[in-house]
């Protein structure tokens, strides 16, 4: 498979700052060797495997989000407010991304 891209280096960076002109992109072309074609070939386990995924993200997500709805609802008022910054909640995957990177 080969695909073309359109990228900025450093040096097109570099250059388009210091005459003061917006950068050009320069084409990359790039090639990939795929073995196998598990969802060309409507695999089902590439369907599993996203389901599960899937379900594993959101799960994840209604924990972390549960946790700061807990320290936000407590009684400690001002403090649960520090608290809950600390709490990491990563971005939501996007829906079927697990298929898109089988």
């Amino acid at each position: 498979m080969v695909l073309h891209d359109l990228r900025y280096s450093a040096r097109t960076l570099a250059e388009a700052a210091r005459e003061s002109r917006r950068p050009r992109p320069r084409t990359v072309r790039r090639t990939v060797a795929i073995h196998s074609f598990p969802r060309y070939q409507r695999d089902r386990s590439v369907a599993r495997w996203s389901a599960q995924e899937e379900r594993r993200a959101r799960q994840r997500l209604r924990r972390q989000v549960g946790t700061v709805v807990g320290l936000l609802n407590s009684a400690a008022g001002e403090l649960a407010l520090d608290v809950a910054d600390t709490v990491d909640v990563p971005p939501v995957r996007h829906r079927r991304g697990s298929l898109w990177l089988a």
